[in-house]
């Protein structure tokens, strides 16, 4: 902006230096002519003075010399008195010692006007030391031309007068020029600096510095435009964190919201690809970005759902099993055009949605369904059969009865523990379901369960042991829930262990946490199915598990209600060498 008020005021010095030297030239002319003029003026009254003294003193033939001589000292001129043939009759430049070319050069202009008779009755003559101005007239009487008067001066005075004036415009000019050089680096100064403000802030605005401001104290247009920028800047400021506002959430949108998006312009190229997306197949966003789709996504079907959308250009849906590694995930992809205004192709949005789980919930709940027929189906054609065999007569026979009966009421008492663990597994996984917690000593409830269950040991003559070095440990929890998820546990340990085997029940104090090992010397588990054992009705060992009398729902049970205490349940297992299931819930 500096660069600016140099050019102004520079644009400023030249046109006030053109504007005072034309000036000044037009004033010492028209001073020059003034003075010229009025010098002239009174040489002409000078010499029609003389002329008239001579003519009323009787002419050439009778005037006083000494009055002439004596006017040309007054008027400082040298005055010449011809016959009209030219002749000298006198010369007031002899009484003055006046040079020789002097004389010859006022005879050559006595002889040239006697001449020629010019029209005009005045010359100036240059010399090498000083110029001559000449004038001259005839002197008449009574109508008859009897003589010249020739009037001569030097013009050094006119050019000391000349000198005077320009020295004079020169100094008043140079005065004026300084003090408008002044007045005017003020008034650029005045008027520019708001301009380099506004420039300055309109700058800060091009770089993105919205919070840029320019001081505003005037109200002339200067002022208004400092307004209109500071106006401009809070508009600008505004609309960015209105705009950065929207960016931050659409960005935190896409990054977040759970389902992997890919953008692909309208040539092919990959312009954005999402958080999830890259947690979704493992890859680093670098690798893709700015890259053909086809040259980096490289599951053939995906290819194919894209090049459908930009061949159609209409949405398109699939549902894909994509491998990944050693396990395989459902996708449901939405192929989905995007057209701008005026029909423009934008290019393709891709959607990803990962539905694995849902499939899996849908296999569980057809799995369930299945389990929950064929339990309640096992049962009630045992009770149907043994019924109809009685009424078809058996139950004349006593001891048939007796044995009919009795496995009619075991296959009933299966049956309502079946809907019993049913509802209570329903009511668990309830939105609403809430346990009572308070303080609870583990050791005093794991003693509790133990002596409930000694008898069930006793009948296997299982060796059923309580280790723990610790006399309480308190846990936030419900008593009766976590009662039965114990008798679960330690019922099952004593169940699938043969008898004269050992079950082991240990209780820890892990700092933060509190530890429960319930350890078995029982028949154990694959290791494959362990991830499965806690799904509702699954059974490692169908026959035998159904055997003794278990509903497959009691690990299902066992698991909601340890997470419903914000706790972790893991097994561990070996085929014949015992399982080993290790609950942990966080100390009061």
């Amino acid at each position: 902006m500096t660069k600016f008020r140099t050019r102004l005021l520079i644009a400023l010095i030249t046109l006030i230096i053109i504007v005072l030297v034309g000036l000044g030239i037009l004033l010492g002319q028209l001073f020059k002519s003034y003075y010229l003029q009025s010098f002239n003026e009174r040489l002409k009254i000078e010499r029609n003075l003389l002329i008239t003294y001579i003519e009323e003193t009787g002419g050439v033939s009778s005037f006083n010399k000494k009055d002439v001589l004596k006017f040309s000292e007054m008027l400082d001129v040298r005055a010449t008195i011809t016959n009209p043939e030219g002749k000298i009759l006198y010369d007031s430049g002899g009484d003055h010692g006046s040079s020789e070319n002097d004389t010859i050069a006022l005879n050559e202009i006595i002889q040239d006007v006697i001449k020629k008779k010019p029209k005009k009755e005045d010359r100036l003559e240059e010399g090498a030391d000083f110029d001559l101005h000449y004038y001259w007239k005839p002197i008449k009487k009574d109508g008859q031309k009897e003589g010249y008067i020739f009037l001569s001066t030097k013009t050094n005075e006119v050019y000391q007068a000349y000198g005077q004036i320009w020295w004079i415009l020169s100094l008043s000019l140079g005065i004026a020029f300084i003090a408008i050089i002044y007045l005017g680096i003020k008034i650029t100064t005045r008027y520019t600096k708001p301009i380099e403000s506004a420039t300055n802030v309109a700058i800060e605005l091009a770089n993105g510095n919205y919070r840029a401001r320019t001081s505003v104290d005037r109200l002339d247009e200067t002022g208004m435009l400092g307004t209109s920028i500071n106006m401009l800047a809070e508009n600008l400021q505004e609309l960015t964190k209105a705009h950065e506002m929207q960016q931050d959430r659409l960005s935190v949108l896409i990054e977040n919201m759970g389902v992997g998006l890919v953008l692909i312009d309208s040539r092919g190229y990959i312009n954005l690809i999402n958080k999830a997306y890259s947690e979704i197949f493992h890859v680093n966003s670098k690798d893709h970005l700015f890259k053909l789709y086809y040259e980096v996504i490289e599951n053939e079907e995906i290819c194919q759902l894209i090049a459908e959308v930009f061949r159609t250009e209409q949405k398109v849906s699939k549902q894909l099993l994509i491998p990944f590694w050693i396990e395989r995930r459902y996708f449901v992809v939405y192929g989905v055009p995007i057209i701008g205004t005026n029909n423009v192709w934008k290019g393709v949005l891709l959607v990803f949605q990962d539905i694995t789980e849902l499939k899996k919930l849908e296999q569980m709940r057809k799995d369930f369904v299945a389990n929950v027929s064929h339990e309640l189906k096992t049962p009630v054609t045992s009770i149907k059969g043994f019924t109809e065999t009685l009424m078809d007569g058996a139950m004349n026979n006593k001891e048939t009865l007796e044995a009919f009966l009795s496995i009619i009421l075991k296959e009933s008492d299966r049956l309502q523990t079946l809907i019993q663990d049913l509802l209570e597994l329903s009511k668990i996984e309830q939105q609403g379901f809430q346990l009572n917690i308070q303080d609870v000593d583990m050791r005093e409830l794991l003693e509790e369960v133990i002596t409930l269950l000694t008898g069930k040991a006793e009948a296997k003559n299982i060796h059923l042991e309580f280790y723990s070095k610790l006399n309480e440990l308190l846990v936030k929890g419900d008593p009766d829930r976590l009662k039965q998820v114990f008798i679960n546990l330690i019922g099952n340990a004593i169940t699938y262990t043969p008898a004269e085997g050992d079950v082991k029940i240990i209780l820890l104090d892990c700092k933060e946490n509190v530890r429960i090992h319930v350890k078995d010397s029982g028949v154990g588990i694959n290791e494959e199915e362990i991830p499965r054992i806690f799904e509702r009705f699954y059974r490692v060992d169908r026959a035998r598990s159904r055997n003794s009398g278990g509903t497959g729902l009691g690990l299902a049970i066992v698991k909601h209600l340890i997470e419903a205490h914000h706790g972790h349940i893991s097994v561990k297992s070996k085929v014949g060498e015992g399982s080993e299931f290790i609950i942990e819930f966080q100390k009061n």
